[in-house]
């Protein structure tokens, strides 16, 4: 079974495989328990991307769980 990799805990952006860090929140938590699945391609037009106050194009998890 493959390991979720790990989504920012403040912009909820999911991060590649073996990071641990979010580059855009480096002192923001991560964790590995997320659900939802979201590419944001274009954050202007999207009206997930406001509900997440996304600005910038990629992948979000729609709910992350910070312990």
């Amino acid at each position: 079974m493959a390991k979720n990799p790990f989504a920012c805990g403040e912009c909820h952006l999911v991060l590649a495989d073996g990071i641990d860090q979010c580059p855009r929140h480096p002192s923001s938590k991560v964790s590995s328990d997320w659900t939802g699945y979201a590419i944001i391609m274009q954050p202007h037009r999207s009206e997930i991307a406001k509900r997440l106050q996304v600005e910038q194009p990629g992948k979000y998890a729609l709910k992350v769980n910070i312990n």
